[in-house]
């Protein structure tokens, strides 16, 4: 299993501010298929980094717009699910309000990678919906 790091900037915004951040995009998987971890301001780097392999699923660790920002875009791209633990629907529906995801994040369930799994476990604090894998 491969661990891939991309990065890209943008503006997380939140409660009236706004500051320029840069964010880390993990794909985890194998040369045929990987997982997407977030969706960051600009899809086409993430896409050019999964390289045509098939993505399994894009999963969101928690709902702040710089984490999902280029979430719908990116799914079109890559033909693949958003997943996003449902406690932050509300940041989902601030950025993205005539769209949703398309599974939730169950806590407890695994996510199964190139033959790795990956446990979900529900992380509240940083947001509602805020999960580690």
């Amino acid at each position: 299993m491969s661990i891939e790091l991309v990065t890209t900037d943008g503006i997380f915004a939140l409660d009236g501010g706004e500051w320029e951040v840069t964010n880390n995009i993990w794909i985890v998987g194998d040369d045929r298929e990987v997982v997407v971890f977030d969706a960051a301001h600009d899809h086409q780097p993430i896409v050019d980094a999964v390289a045509g392999r098939r993505v399994q699923a894009i999963v969101l660790t928690h709902g702040h717009n710089d984490h999902i920002n280029a979430a719908v875009p990116l799914r079109e791209a890559v033909d693949a699910p958003v997943m996003l633990h449902p406690d932050d629907r509300m940041l989902w529906d601030a950025v993205w309000p005539d769209d949703t995801p398309d599974r939730a994040v169950e806590p407890g369930s695994v996510i199964t990678v190139a033959g790795h799994e990956l446990a979900v476990l529900h992380t509240p604090g940083h947001s509602p919906g805020c999960c580690c894998f």
